[in-house]
């Protein structure tokens, strides 16, 4: 049995699809999974990973664990504990969702040092793990849906810096195979796209597989920020827009690690918008 917690996310959700394809035994673990959410064969459990007593009756017979930080409740977490549950349940791999900010922002309260805390207490926790550390989304283009149907227009920072941003799908598969594999063992996989990809050039694509244009205006870092901070943290906010508007060397960097471990290359964006199109008409 493999638990999969935050089964409804970005992430979770075509990682569940991915490992059912395969024939795996998945339990589905989150704070609103429902049984018609998933593919046919998938058990599902509610749990808050905030409570890890809460996930002991899911890990208890499970082989392996896909744990993630859950973003804004990350700092809630103890990441220790669901692992000790995890081995007592009999769960001998863990494959961590953490985030290249662990690597490239190391004085971040809200990327490196609750992430470090993570990646560490899965490196000490005797389980087989790997750990994934990707960049920006492409899926964080949904937040444009609002705009592209009410106005077909994006408002985003920073319109001609790039970053390789990558498909959840590709993060998913990755995890799905090191699920399933022990030749994943004890490897840091850094996830990122083929290519630099810009907000006004992510408009473009997502206006070429809409059939329509679709006006881009750039934002100030001010104007981003208070709007960004009406769902995020400040911390998260401005970390955020500092890797948005000048990021490292590191995180311009276009890493081959979803073709090392898929023997394949990363889906671009425009793959991606092709293929999630329908919210935006």
């Amino acid at each position: 049995m493999i638990v999969v917690t935050g089964a409804t996310g970005n992430v979770g959700t075509p990682l569940v699809g991915a490992l059912a394809a395969a024939g795996a035994r998945v339990t589905a673990v989150s704070r609103t999974v429902a049984p018609d959410s998933v593919p046919q064969g998938v058990r599902t459990q509610q749990a808050d990973v905030t409570d890890p007593e809460s996930l002991r009756s899911a890990l208890d017979g499970a082989e392996a664990l896909f744990l993630h930080d859950t973003g804004m409740s990350a700092h809630l977490m103890r990441p220790a504990d669901i692992l000790d549950i995890a081995k007592a349940g009999g769960v001998r791999r863990v494959v961590l969702l953490s985030s290249q900010g662990v690597a490239t922002r190391p004085d971040s309260a809200s990327h490196g040092g609750i992430g470090r805390a993570f990646d560490e207490a899965v490196r000490q926790s005797g389980l087989d793990w790997t750990i994934l550390r990707p960049g920006a989304f492409h899926s964080n283009a949904f937040a444009w849906v609002p705009s592209v149907r009410g106005a077909r227009t994006i408002a985003a920072p920073f319109g001609d810096v790039g970053l390789p941003t990558i498909d959840p799908r590709d993060i998913a598969e990755v995890a799905a195979a090191a699920l399933q594999s022990d030749a994943h063992a004890g490897q840091v996989y850094t996830l990122t796209g083929p290519e630099l990809s810009t907000p006004r050039r992510r408009a473009e694509a997502l206006a070429f597989a809409l059939g329509e244009p679709i006006g881009f205006v750039e934002q100030t870092r001010a104007q981003a920020r208070e709007q960004m901070l009406e769902f995020m943290p400040e911390p998260v906010v401005e970390t955020t827009l500092d890797i948005l508007g000048a990021p490292t060397d590191d995180e311009l960097r276009i890493s081959t690690d979803v073709h090392r471990a898929l023997g394949r290359p990363a889906r671009t964006f425009a793959e991606w918008a092709a293929d999630h199109i329908a919210p935006f008409r």
